[in-house]
């Protein structure tokens, strides 16, 4: 089992900023870390932003020229820098791993909630 260690949530004005962190474990580089995901009250688990093993990022419409994705392979982590934070962001996010062996094995972080006031 990997653990996903996640950090860098809270509680933050609208407007504000913060930056979330995924950690992998240092020696498993065959692990992809590829994305953050987010569930808000209520509503189903939603992709925010996703990044490829060579560096190409993908976000959601609603978080474009907000939110930035990055991976500092050599700790092997994971980071979602957020700014301009709305009170619509407010969810527990999660970031999301996987590797392939024989198929696709997905791994995801503890959550962070992210708490966003107006």
């Amino acid at each position: 089992q990997v653990q996903l260690m996640e950090s860098g949530g809270g509680l933050v004005q609208a407007g504000g900023s913060l930056r979330l962190s995924c950690a992998a474990p240092r020696n498993d580089f065959r692990l992809n870390l590829s994305g953050w995901y987010r569930q808000a009250p209520g509503k189903q688990r939603e992709l925010v932003a996703a990044i490829t093993a060579p560096g190409g990022t993908n976000y959601a419409d609603f978080v474009a020229g907000r939110f930035t994705i990055f991976r500092d392979n050599a700790k092997n982590t994971m980071y979602l820098q957020m700014n301009s934070l709305k009170p619509e962001d407010t969810a527990v996010y999660y970031c999301h791993a996987n590797r392939f062996v024989l198929s696709w094995l997905d791994y995801w972080g503890q959550g962070t909630q992210v708490t966003v006031s107006s």
